[in-house]
């Protein structure tokens, strides 16, 4: 293939228009739980996304289940910020709506449950995506977090092993600020590409986009999706196939889908031609499952099911499954090359075999609330060198903020074990 035509952009100075000790680059649920972590230690935070409003896919793409925070076995893994933002999810839901996918905290998990109920009925819930964007929101500016909407990270300075700006551009134009400690959030590891750090890219990624859709009888939830393999393999995934980190397969994803969209509403429409069937907030970004991640010095996987890690940082369950419980290791969370970088969300290190669960909302809260405290620390503690991190210092600060961190939540129950 020829080479593309080039040409030379004309070198320019920067004006640098902030400093802050943490800068979070993505503002879904891994973003949001890491800049409140990074805010509530008492350092100076910004949350830097390219959309309109904070949840990403929870709330731009309508993916409104709050996975489990429990085992299946009757064992909560995961709390902290993680319990508290699914709490904040349905707070101001009156009652369930099933067709909408409204469904409120499970009656046996709330304070003084039914413990045994537990067992059989996992700690989840369904939310509206309207009503957790305006939630976030207050959650993180309460937080005194400063919030850049509209704002795309498109460069880094380097200073020898740290990042030391970040560039940035949006209606004001492109410019520079500087920051102590980095987070990258952005679910598709952008800034650990572009700090030149290793990545693994996908390119699996099927159809899917859920959206809403009033009827006369009410309003309904459509999970619209193509088959999709769990372990991001062409084989089982129902194509055609994209990659998220190409511009143009990204905006192929989005045409597409929204095809499905109405191909969908004009069988509903076939089926029910005396209703009024009206689409109500289809889904604003590409909803893809895995795209790029971070190649850290270890990357978690699915044979380290039931394993505790002395650098663990958070405990998640599998929300496809009951009985698998999986320790977070601060090293899959830290770049390798660049010593203020941490990763959180869909992109920190985990292998093809467990990504599709590391993937979902309780383990992108979890990683997110751990770098967020972790880079805090740093900024504190360890001149913002992140390698350096005390981490006995930081499982204790993340304990005080009701994460669980307990090897014995890791290990398999007898039920498990006796499962082939």
């Amino acid at each position: 293939m020829p080479s593309e035509p080039t040409i030379d952009e004309p070198a320019r100075s920067l004006p640098v228009t902030g400093a802050c000790d943490v800068v979070v680059a993505g503002g879904g649920i891994a973003g949001v739980a890491a800049a409140v972590a990074a805010a509530r230690c008492g350092v100076s935070v910004c949350l830097i996304d390219k959309a309109c409003a904070l949840g990403g896919l929870a709330t731009l793409g309508n993916v409104v289940v709050w996975l489990p925070l429990c085992d299946g076995r009757g064992r909560q893994v995961v709390g902290g910020l993680a319990e508290e933002m699914l709490k904040l999810s349905v707070e101001d839901l009156a009652r369930d709506d099933p067709a909408a996918r409204f469904k409120g905290i499970p009656a046996c998990w709330l304070p003084g449950g039914d413990l045994e109920e537990r067992r059989s009925v996992r700690y989840r819930v369904d939310f509206n995506p309207s009503s957790y964007l305006l939630a976030l929101e207050k959650l993180v500016t309460d937080a005194g977090v400063t919030v850049s909407y509209d704002t795309r990270l498109c460069a880094l300075n380097r200073d020898g092993h740290r990042i030391s700006h970040v560039i940035v551009e949006n209606k004001s134009g492109r410019s520079a600020l500087a920051c102590r400690t980095l987070i990258d959030a952005t679910g598709d590891a952008d800034v650990c590409y572009l700090a030149g750090e290793e990545t693994e890219s996908l390119d699996t990624n099927v159809l899917c986009g859920w959206f809403y859709r009033l009827h006369d009888d009410g309003l309904h939830l459509d999970q619209l999706s193509n088959r999709y393999s769990p372990y991001a393999l062409a084989e089982g995934a129902s194509g055609p196939l994209f990659r998220g980190d190409d511009a143009q397969q990204v905006t192929a994803h989005l045409l597409e889908t929204r095809t499905l969209i109405r191909e969908k509403l004009d069988r509903l429409r076939a089926e029910a031609p005396d209703d009024n069937i009206q689409i109500l907030t289809p889904p604003t970004i590409a909803c893809f499952r895995m795209t790029r991640r971070l190649v850290g010095s270890f990357s978690l996987g699915e044979r380290h099911m039931h394993r505790w890690f002395d650098d663990a940082v958070g405990l998640t369950g599998d929300w496809r499954k009951r009985g698998p419980v999986y320790a977070l290791p601060y090293r899959s969370l830290c770049g390798v090359h660049t010593r203020n970088l941490l990763s959180a969300g869909r992109c920190f290190s985990a292998d093809t075999t467990v990504w599709d669960t590391t993937r979902a909302i309780p383990t992108c809260a979890a990683t997110g609330e751990a770098v967020g405290a972790a880079a805090a620390l740093a900024v504190k503690h360890s001149r913002a060198d992140t390698h350096d991190l005390s981490v006995p210092d930081l499982q204790r600060h993340l304990r005080e903020q009701g994460v669980i961190l307990d090897p014995r939540h890791v290990e398999p129950l007898p039920e498990d074990l006796d499962t082939p």
